[in-house]
C-alpha cells in the first residue's frame, strides 16, 4: 500500500499553499459540460481555508502552444469565485510576475500553467518560481499526476508536501484492484487511445479474471496473432462506430458475475454535447447500464466515459468514480507516477 503524507490542520494553518488542481474541463458555447474534476477538489479546497490557509491555485486547461486566450482559466476562476462563500472578488491581478486572478480574499487563482513553456518541460527554474510563492505544496490533481511537469513532480520537491483528500481516495480505491480485489475481476476498456490502452490490456491480464474489450482498440486486439483467452473483444457494426448487440450480451454475462468491475472508455463514438446523442453512444449506454445495476464494487475512469455517464444520469450509480484518464490507467498498469512519486520524497 501507497503512504502518501497526510493533510493535518496543524499542518496547513496559516500557511501558504499551493493547491494544485485539475481544472481541464470539458465546456462547451453554453458553459461546463462536466464538473466532476472541479468538485472533487473541493473538500480539500475548504479544508485549507477553514484552518487558515491563504490558497494558491495551480492548474491547466487544454494543451495551448503559447498563450491562447480560449484557453484562458479566467472563466474557470469566476465560475470558482462564485463557489466560494467567502468575499467573493474576482479581478485579474500580478503575482509574483505571474498572471493571476483573485478569486477571494484568500484564493488566488493563476492563469494557465501550460501557458508557459517550462511548465511542461518541468523546468528547474520555474519550479522555484512556483515554490517561492508558497510555504507547502498540495497535490489535488489525480488525473495528471502521471505527467512529469513542474507543477506536478518539480514544485513538490521544494517545499513541505502533502496529498490531497480526493488524491488520497484515488490512490486507495486502485491500489485496492492492483492489491487484493474481490473476484472475479472484470476489467471494461474501450475508446480509442490505442498507445495508452494496450499497455493496460496487457497489465490487466496477470490480475484480471477477464477484460472486455471494445471501441476502436477492439480493432488493434483482433490483429494480435495470439489472443489471452482471458480476454473477450466485441465485435463491431459494420461501420465500425459501435459494439453489436450480441456482444453486449456477452459482457453482461461477465459484468453480473462479477464482485468488482474496473471501466474506462465509451464502447462506441459519443457525443460530447450535454443534449445530444449518437445512434452509436447505445452500447456504450447498455453497457454503462448493466454496470451500474450490478452488485459489484464497480470503478469509472476516464473523461469520455465520466462526461457520458454524467449526462445520462448514471454517475452516482457507480461505487467509485477516478478524475484521472490516463493517470488511472498508468496507475493500473503498475507505472511510477510523478505526481505521487514526488510526494513520497
Amino acid at each position: 500500500m501507497i503512504n502518501l503524507p497526510a493533510l493535518s490542520s496543524q499542518a496547513v494553518q496559516n500557511k501558504k499553499a499551493f493547491l494544485r488542481l485539475d481544472l481541464d474541463v470539458p465546456r462547451s458555447e453554453h458553459g461546463f459540460i462536466d464538473t466532476t474534476r472541479i468538485d472533487a477538489g473541493f473538500p480539500t479546497l475548504e479544508f485549507l481555508l477553514v484552518n487558515g490557509a491563504e490558497v494558491i491555485i495551480g492548474s491547466h486547461l487544454g494543451r495551448p502552444n503559447g498563450f491562447d486566450e480560449n484557453l484562458s482559466l479566467e472563466g474557470i476562476g469566476l465560475a470558482l469565485s462564485a463557489r466560494l462563500e467567502s468575499s467573493p472578488q474576482f479581478k485579474e491581478i500580478e503575482l509574483n510576475s505571474f498572471k493571476a486572478f483573485k478569486l477571494s480574499e484568500k484564493v488566488t487563482l493563476l492563469e494557465n500553467l501550460r501557458f508557459n513553456k517550462e511548465e511542461e518541460a518541468n523546468d528547474a527554474e520555474f519550479s522555484k518560481k512556483l515554490a517561492s510563492l508558497a510555504d507547502i505544496y498540495v497535490n489535488e490533481a489525480f488525473a495528471v499526476s502521471h505527467r512529469n511537469h513542474a507543477s506536478i513532480a518539480g514544485v513538490p520537491k521544494l517545499l513541505p508536501h502533502f496529498a490531497g483528500f480526493r488524491l488520497q481516495k484515488e490512490v486507495e480505491e486502485l491500489s485496492k484492484v492492483l492489491e487484493n480485489p474481490a473476484r472475479p475481476l472484470v476489467v471494461v476498456i474501450g475508446g480509442a487511445k490505442i498507445e495508452t490502452k494496450l499497455p493496460l490490456v496487457n497489465k490487466m491480464l496477470e490480475s484480471a479474471d477477464k477484460v472486455l474489450v471494445g471501441g476502436e482498440i477492439a480493432i488493434e486486439i483482433l490483429s494480435l496473432e495470439q489472443p489471452n483467452p482471458k480476454i473477450i473483444v466485441a465485435d463491431l457494426n459494420t461501420e465500425k462506430t459501435d459494439i453489436t448487440e450480441n456482444s453486449v450480451q456477452i459482457f453482461g454475462e461477465e459484468i453480473k458475475n462479477a464482485r468488482t468491475v474496473v471501466w474506462n472508455g465509451p464502447m462506441g463514438e459519443i457525443s460530447k454535447e450535454v443534449n445530444k446523442s449518437l445512434l452509436s453512444e447505445e452500447g456504450t449506454e447498455k453497457i454503462a447500464s448493466l454496470i451500474s445495476q450490478s452488485s459489484a464494487h464497480t470503478i469509472v475512469g476516464g473523461g469520455d466515459t465520466v462526461g457520458f455517464l454524467n449526462k445520462h444520469g448514471l454517475l452516482h450509480k457507480f461505487s467509485f468514480v477516478s478524475t484521472g484518464g490516463g493517470a488511472m490507467l498508468a496507475f493500473l498498469s503498475g507505472e511510477n507516477l510523478p505526481g505521487i512519486e514526488a510526494l513520497m520524497g
